[in-house]
């Protein structure tokens, strides 16, 4: 029966890109933002031109939305104080990549020495959403049980097609930088928490990885809460987008809990999911997903669309419903990210202006959520933060 579980909260995390506001460029200055942002709700990522934001964890997606909107609102007006903007996107328009350096801790330094070129081409961005499951065993079934569902989520997200200045001809390219690391893509099936334990110490102990925190899989048991993190998202623009994922991922984990107690034992395809991942990145909202059912493609809104309906007992359940189907009406007619920046671009041919879109669409988060559902087109300013 969808909701025996229990309810489920979410949380997320956002990465976002620190660009100057007079070049458009991207500026490695966290460490002058992060003495203005309050500690435990901001921090460092690997290089000195991104941000990180933690959410709360909450019950109702109304919560999480003010939290999200409250949290861009103060670092975007801490960030302008500077000369600076807050951009959400998976990756970055402008880059000099002279003057770009890892930010200066032990971990991210020893990361440089041992992997090179590829941690310092990290001019990435995600979204994390973690959804509470407190068994470890059962967050570590789900997080491979849940492999095929997650492109439908990463093509909602596409918000990276430009890369070193060129359009790459992928919604999502950060999906591409990301998978090079040796522990990326989707979870292989570990019969226990035990056995996906020594798996981390094994790769330890191996010398490629230096701590559990470098599992990288798109889908994982957390590191450091006891949550299932959702981790094949691009940074998204809109916080409307954020909701709509992060509704739909919890929505997934509650059928998953599910279904493994009455099928402990299925097993996914692990070539099959990359493969499925790879098409998500390469179309987005504008193009065909490999439907998760029948393993066909299908045109990107018809695939949300069933994802959507094959949920709906779950988004009931915790009263989502509504809103999710709304903000899922909105985001297959505004298209992805990726989409709008390439037709921003095509108007003059200058990544600035792509830039400048991306800037206004994060600096505008906005949430309203009266009895009756959410109020998309004439929103009202999210609360600020204090």
């Amino acid at each position: 029966m969808p909701g025996s579980m229990g309810a489920i909260r979410v949380g997320v995390e956002e990465e976002f890109h620190i660009v100057d506001a007079a070049t458009r460029r991207l500026a490695p200055r966290s460490d002058l933002l992060l003495e203005t942002l309050p500690r435990g709700r901001f921090t460092h990522e690997l290089q000195r031109s991104m941000l990180e934001s933690n959410s709360d964890p909450w019950l109702t997606l109304d919560e999480l939305a003010r939290d999200l909107c409250n949290l861009r609102g103060t670092a975007v007006r801490q960030a302008e104080a500077l000369g600076l903007g807050i951009m959400a996107a998976g990756t970055p328009q402008l880059v000099d990549k002279d003057e770009l350096k890892v930010y200066p801790v032990p971990r991210y330094e020893q990361m440089l020495t041992d992997f090179q070129l590829l941690t310092r081409e990290q001019l990435i961005c995600g979204t994390h959403v973690h959804a509470e499951v407190a068994d470890r065993d059962l967050a570590v079934a789900v997080a491979h049980r849940l492999g095929p569902w997650l492109p439908p989520l990463l093509a909602l997200s596409s918000s990276s097609p430009f890369w070193d200045g060129s359009d790459t001809g992928y919604a999502s390219y950060r999906t591409l930088v990301w998978q090079r690391w040796p522990t990326a893509g989707p979870m292989a099936r570990f019969r226990s928490a035990a056995e996906y334990e020594e798996m981390i110490k094994g790769l330890i102990r191996s010398g490629v990885i230096a701590d559990p925190g470098m599992i990288y899989f798109d889908i994982r048991p957390s590191s450091h809460a006891p949550t299932v993190e959702l981790r094949i998202c691009d940074s998204c623009p809109r916080v409307e987008d954020i909701v709509l994922i992060a509704g739909l991922y919890r929505a997934l984990v509650a059928r998953e809990l599910e279904a493994v107690r009455a099928d402990p034992d299925r097993e996914v395809h692990l070539a099959a999911v990359r493969a499925a991942t790879w098409q998500a990145a390469r179309s987005g909202l504008e193009g065909e997903l490999v439907d998760p059912v029948e393993g066909v493609p299908r045109p990107a809104p018809a695939v949300i669309r069933r994802l959507l309906d094959d949920l709906r007992p779950h988004l009931e359940a915790s009263g989502d419903w509504e809103l999710i189907r709304a903000l899922t009406a909105e985001a297959l007619a505004r298209g992805s990210s990726a989409h709008r920046q390439r037709l921003a671009f095509a108007r003059r041919g200058r990544l600035s202006d792509v830039v400048d879109v991306l800037l206004e669409e994060t600096r505008s988060a906005r949430w309203d959520r009266p009895a009756g559902g959410p109020t998309l087109h004439s929103p009202s300013p999210c609360p600020r933060a204090a």
